[in-house]
């Protein structure tokens, strides 16, 4: 058997193949950049050199990770490729001489978000998204697009698992506390820029409002602490909120988003819908339409999620986006939307009025009215 050869003439067709193959290599192996993340936070690399106070030189840092002296080695290539996906700074320390000096790692504004003690520490996050049994989808989703079940009733999650992840979670407390962690890390810092600008959002006559799907209630709690005369309710299914005690303006009720939501002058979707079809979405709209008053009486949804379409000249956040929107089609059924599609499920589920506050970054906050 004579192997096959791809024709090149040229040397500017030489370069675009090569440049070709070289792409195709840097996507193959994209996902080694989070599983090396994923291993410095096992080895609690992050936290050792912010502990240290100063640079830390690679043999001391070896020494405090505790590991095998046969695995001392490995350490600087791991450093390496973290270095390089910009989580740790590398620098040379010790003496005058070339040869004394060491290599030395310092943290980034990208590493100092992954402290454990960090106040808005996305190690929970990053834990959650990169464990075993939500990788596993992704290496059957071929196999999810081959197949002959109904979509509308399983995800790959579910397809992989037997049980979607809501599920899993009401059943495991290990996976359901792993997830509140991680939407709680996740609330901290929306909540902190949310409420610093947000006068008018939840201020300006509100006397109540619903967080749906609120969890253990950190978003509710920062609303509540900065706007005292606010009453915050959190929904959030029974195993999630069973146990949770609440305070003089924060009451936890165990309930279910689709059969009704409590009345309040406001409700809060915050990554919510994101999680659910355009169907199951119209439908919690249509719950927080029954459960509000109108715009002329002060009633009003805030939803904070993703608007596909705002990040056009970042790369890098478009491409978050567009992750987000894959990863909500593997685990949950959901997807994020751009504005037709945001403004198309409003108006089905009854609302007449919009407003996009691009303010957080990758997401906006959105607020929905009816007349």
């Amino acid at each position: 058997m004579v192997a096959a050869t791809v024709p090149v003439s040229g040397e500017s067709s030489s370069h675009e193949l090569l440049k070709a193959h070289a792409h195709v290599w840097n996507m193959i192996y994209n996902f080694i950049n989070s599983m090396s993340i994923k291993c410095a936070i096992d080895l609690n690399i992050p936290d050792i050199i912010h502990n240290h106070g100063n640079p830390i030189t690679l043999s001391e840092l070896t020494q405090s990770l505790k590991i095998s002296s046969s695995k001392a080695p490995y350490v600087h290539r791991l450093m390496r490729i973290l270095t390089h996906s910009g989580f740790f700074i590398k620098s040379k320390i010790g003496g005058i001489e070339k040869t004394q000096e060491e290599d030395a790692y310092a943290l980034t504004p990208f590493s100092n978000l992954l402290l454990k003690n960090h106040p808005l520490s996305m190690n929970p996050l990053l834990s959650g998204t990169l464990q075993s049994i939500r990788i596993e989808p992704w290496l059957n989703l071929g196999d999810w697009f081959r197949n002959d079940e109904d979509l509308i009733i399983r995800s790959p999650f579910a397809s992989t698992h037997g049980r979607d992840i809501w599920e899993m979670a009401g059943q495991e407390q290990g996976h359901n506390n792993l997830f509140n962690e991680a939407m709680a890390s996740d609330a901290r810092l929306v909540s902190s820029l949310v409420v610093e600008n947000s006068e008018e959002l939840f201020g300006g006559g509100l006397n109540s409002l619903v967080d749906v799907g609120g969890g253990t209630g950190t978003m509710a709690k920062a609303i509540a602490d900065s706007f005292p005369g606010l009453k915050c309710t959190v929904l959030d299914l029974p195993h999630v909120v069973r146990g949770l005690e609440g305070t003089k303006n924060v009451a936890y009720v165990g309930g279910d988003m689709f059969k009704s939501i409590p009345p309040a002058d406001a409700v809060l979707l915050k990554s919510i819908l994101h999680d659910w079809s355009d169907e199951e979405s119209i439908e919690i709209l249509k719950k927080c339409k029954e459960s509000i008053p109108s715009k002329e009486r002060g009633g009003k949804v805030i939803v904070i999620d993703m608007v596909l379409g705002d990040q056009t000249e970042d790369k890098e956040a478009t491409e978050t986006q567009l992750f987000s929107d894959m990863l909500m089609m593997v685990l949950a059924k959901g997807r994020e939307r751009n504005e037709k599609e945001w403004a198309e499920l409003f108006f089905q589920a009854g609302f007449s009025e919009y407003k996009i506050i691009p303010m957080l970054g990758l997401r906006s906050v959105i607020e929905v009215y009816y007349s």
